[in-house]
């Protein structure tokens, strides 16, 4: 079925269930759901394929959800969720800001090795769905708006270059290290190849975010 003109539908977006039993429910669907998901790919997952892995009827599923779209859409939040507060090592804001970035990355690198095989099908609906680019962008806009607000707080603080424009500069820093991400744990998973240097990735990362900001150059935050 081809996909609809993005002006002409949105994901319904249903409220979560009152009840323990409805939400333990739900979450097993979605549970199920992602692990068909990544199994079989987007295309050729069914409904039928979730509501066994999920040891349901399709009645149940039809309690929670209106569709296959529906659902990957409520995989996708979760995942979302887990890369925005991965729950790993934090570091007090006011650190050393390269300890801080170097934390903040391994932090998102640990949840995108996580939520690899979703980012992944994320890609590939959203290539074929107006609605999943839109889901996909809000997502990716989340990111950056997060980071613009740490590097305008370093730059009010007098660490980092104060000529940045700090949302523009979140856009070309926080696309990097996506990129950088799915091509580590994406592309050469799906090419066969063993992922490179994982230290070496981060360490890079790092090096690349701090210089960009000139964090620690003479007049941006203390001695080089």
């Amino acid at each position: 079925m081809p996909a609809t003109p993005e002006s002409d539908r949105e994901l319904p977006n249903r409220e979560l269930p009152t009840t323990p039993r409805g939400l333990r429910t739900r979450s097993s669907l979605v549970a199920a759901a992602r692990r068909v998901f990544e199994d079989s790919g987007y295309l050729d997952s069914r409904l039928i394929d979730i509501t066994h892995a999920a040891r349901c009827s399709a009645g149940t599923f039809y309690t929670y959800f209106t569709s296959k779209e529906e659902i990957l859409a409520a995989v996708l939040e979760q995942a979302r969720d887990d890369m925005l507060h991965p729950g790993t090592e934090r570091v007090d804001p006011h650190d050393d800001p390269v300890a801080v970035i170097a934390a903040s990355n391994r932090a998102y690198f640990e949840a995108y090795r996580r939520n690899a095989k979703l980012m992944a099908l994320l890609e590939q609906v959203s290539n074929i769905d107006p609605e999943f680019r839109r889901l996909r962008r809000e997502r990716a806009d989340a990111f950056v708006r997060r980071n613009a607000r740490s590097i305008e707080s370093l730059q009010n603080r007098g660490l980092a270059d104060a000529e940045l424009d700090p949302l523009l500069a979140s856009r070309a820093l926080s696309s990097m290290i996506s990129r950088l991400a799915f091509n580590h744990f994406v592309v050469d998973a799906a090419g066969g190849n063993a992922p490179g240097d994982y230290e070496g990735l981060l360490a890079t990362a790092t090096r690349l975010w701090v210089n960009a900001l000139q964090l620690g150059r003479s007049g941006v935050g203390g001695p080089e």
